[in-house]
């Protein structure tokens, strides 16, 4: 992971608070990872990747708990290492995700979860107690496990839909955002993870050895690296949010008003692993994410706001995006019978 790629330092103070004593305990800390403790003092501060994966080894060491002390029954040093043991065994990303998941039920206490697969559409939904909902830092690091294994297990990275979470939206999501999807939903009567069901039937491939160097790169390697909000595709995301799809640039018309070339633009997004219909592409998918769960919009409404010219090219498009169709997703999302 490249030393660009960075993490909020509320994260830190996240990791910390149950992890760590105050005070001098957590400067001894923050000093062996290579983070200044002085950095807590500001909220905008961001600290290396792989600065906070070695504060992530280094307090699951000191408290023999790779949850952060977060559960009342202790996710003891090896359990990630066991868990992925268990499931590369098993055939399929759907059988090595239910044998997974069936091993975090068992050690920890407030954390019992199941895979349920509805057609076109798959979630991971936590089967909690109706207590006080967690912090979001608790749910946001148990995704980051399951998400980060099940993306090595199929050897791809799985896009996520939507994550639903029980507890009220903390103060900083931006990371969080970055890391799983634009679309975090809070307040919601359970916590689950929404994805698309193709990728439960990819065969699971993995080695000893590849079992090996993942585990030696964990958990820098399933940080998602974060994207540097000045980049010109942030930037472009941006400004095609702030307008009616119908009066999205052309690629000439975007290049001028950004005082380039069109061959310059392309070329810069390039260097930046994107395209210009791909930016498009994920901002509608975006917007339309967020639309279907409002029942008052209707599938006409979204694709003439998103610029299809009617609602079956939004179809499409959708199940392009997502493999789903809309009114599957919509029924999900909103707790209907498919």
């Amino acid at each position: 992971m490249a030393e660009k790629d960075t993490i909020s330092i509320q994260l830190v103070r996240e990791a910390l608070l149950q992890s760590c004593a105050p005070g001098v305990a957590t400067e001894e800390v923050l000093n062996k990872v290579g983070i200044d403790p002085a950095l807590l003092n500001s909220s905008d501060a961001r600290v290396p990747a792989s600065d906070y994966a070695r504060l992530w080894r280094l307090l699951a060491r000191r408290g023999d708990d790779e949850f952060f002390g977060m559960d009342p029954r202790r996710l003891k040093s090896g359990s990630l290492a066991f868990l992925c043991r268990c499931a590369m065994v098993q055939p399929s990303l759907a059988a090595g995700l239910t044998s997974g998941l069936g091993f975090l039920s068992l050690m920890l206490e407030h954390m019992p979860a199941e895979l349920v697969r509805q057609q076109s559409l798959a979630e991971i939904v936590l089967l909690e107690d109706g207590k006080d909902p967690r912090r979001a830092f608790t749910y946001f690091t148990y995704w980051m496990i399951v998400h980060g294994v099940a993306c090595w297990l199929a050897g791809r990275r799985i896009p996520i839909l939507a994550i639903e979470l029980r507890c009220a939206q903390p103060d900083f999501c931006d990371d969080y955002q970055v890391m799983f999807s634009e679309n975090l939903r809070f307040d919601r009567p359970r916590t689950r993870m929404i994805f698309s069901a193709d990728c439960l039937d990819v065969p699971i491939k993995r080695s000893a050895e590849e079992l090996k160097r993942f585990l030696a790169h964990a958990p820098a390697n399933i940080l998602v690296k974060y994207r540097d909000p000045q980049s010109l595709a942030s930037r472009i995301k941006h400004d095609l949010r702030q307008l009616p799809a119908e009066q999205w640039p052309e690629t000439e018309a975007l290049a001028q008003q950004l005082c380039m070339s069109a061959s310059t633009l392309r070329r810069r997004l390039a260097e930046e692993g994107q395209t210009y219909q791909g930016l498009k592409d994920s901002v509608r998918k975006e917007l339309a994410i967020v639309w279907l769960a409002e029942p008052a919009i209707s599938f006409a409404e979204i694709a003439a706001r998103l610029g299809f010219a009617d609602a079956s090219s939004f179809y499409k498009a959708f199940r392009k995006w997502s493999g789903s169709n809309p009114g599957h997703y919509r029924s999900l999302i909103l707790n209907e019978s498919p």
